[in-house]
């Protein structure tokens, strides 16, 4: 049995989501059944309290004229009046116990769909919309999880090589400093003016790795001008040529939509910088219409763009590029949007992305 058939035969995960689904399944069907109990029950006390809203008028009535009202009228008509007063407590009761019983059922289906969301990221309360409460959508968990494992990754290496590393060097400067105050306070002070500098790099490196992280202008000025810092910082750093060309950049959209644009122009750029060793990279990032257009393209080294999404080659899809492009491409569609590759060994990559407004 090989990797794929054993996974495939015993993945406690699936089998999870499967129990799960069929829990909620279960549980919509049992919450349209008390549902409909409590349209039926409801009816029957609103019935019952009108009735007892006219037997309270007549009682009233009697009272008003005892003298001359037979006391086995009064006595039927006050028996009458306690049986539907005890029937409407008795309904009210169960009517007050079913409710509690949907109240509990729809706590229960939240949780249920809270625990889904954690393992497939999704929604699944929002996304059941079939007659037998089949989940109508599908997610990508293992892409999902490699790529937020592999962004962990590449956060610890710059972290461990950029900061902690410059923090190392900052500590063992601060010791020699602080040996030679005594005996060579001119050194001393020429070591002070080094770790000054080095730690004003440091700062300017962190400052960048943040706007790399988060850039917080994507919020002020949106992701037209931050797309625009961007690509300057990263000719700049990388030593590749970065032309852009932004229409209508003066839309604004959801602070979501922008952060999704920006990420996956960025997640472009680095995939030219990382795996294609391009010397120019040039961005269009078309805002005009619905849907938004975004063209990467680079000059670097390319692949087989034809056959790289259909193959169950277990080798390619293990390169670290083509994992990149199908995640990417997965995240793409989870917004409903469509991304096409075209890419040959000598002519560098275009990635063509079309991502809906509505």
């Amino acid at each position: 049995m090989d990797r794929e058939e054993f996974f495939a035969e015993d993945n406690p995960r699936d089998e999870i989501v499967d129990l799960l689904t069929e829990q909620m399944n279960s549980t919509k069907r049992r919450l349209q059944e008390i549902k409909d109990q409590i349209e039926q029950i409801q009816l029957s006390v609103d019935k019952e309290q009108q009735r007892y809203s006219g037997i309270a008028t007549e009682l009233q009535t009697l009272k008003e004229n005892l003298d001359t009202t037979p006391r086995e009228d009064i006595r039927d008509k006050y028996d009458e009046a306690l049986e539907v007063r005890f029937r409407l407590a008795t309904m009210r009761g169960q009517l007050e116990k079913i409710e509690g019983q949907y109240d509990y059922l729809e706590k229960q289906q939240t949780i249920f769909s809270q625990i889904l969301s954690q393992i497939e990221g999704v929604d699944y309360l929002a996304i059941m919309d079939d007659e037998d409460g089949t989940p109508t959508g599908s997610v990508d968990i293992v892409g999902i999880i490699n790529a937020q494992e592999e962004e962990r990754k590449r956060l610890s290496r710059v972290m461990h090589d950029g900061p902690a590393q410059s923090l190392t060097n900052f500590i063992l400067q601060a010791e020699i400093c602080q040996r030679l105050f005594d005996r060579d306070p001119d050194r001393a002070a020429a070591e002070l003016d080094n770790l000054k500098s080095n730690a004003s790099r440091t700062f300017q490196k962190i400052r960048d790795f943040i706007f790399d992280l988060r850039p917080m202008m994507l919020d002020d000025l949106g992701v037209a001008a931050t797309i625009r810092r961007y690509s300057d910082s990263f000719g700049e750093k990388n030593d590749i040529q970065t032309r852009y060309e932004i229409l209508n950049e003066d839309r604004r959209m959801e602070n979501y939509r922008e952060v999704f644009i920006f990420r996956t122009v960025q997640e472009l750029m680095s995939m030219a910088r990382d795996y294609s060793a391009a010397s120019e990279v040039e961005i269009r990032l078309d805002m005009t219409s619905d849907p938004i257009k975004i063209l990467v393209e680079d000059d670097g080294r390319g692949f087989d763009s034809e056959s790289v999404f259909e193959t169950d080659d277990d080798t390619m899809i293990e390169d670290a590029r083509i994992s990149s492009m199908i995640m990417l491409r997965n995240k793409v569609e989870l917004v409903n949007g469509t991304m096409t590759v075209q890419s040959s060994e000598n002519e560098g990559t275009a990635v063509r992305i079309e991502v809906p407004v509505d």
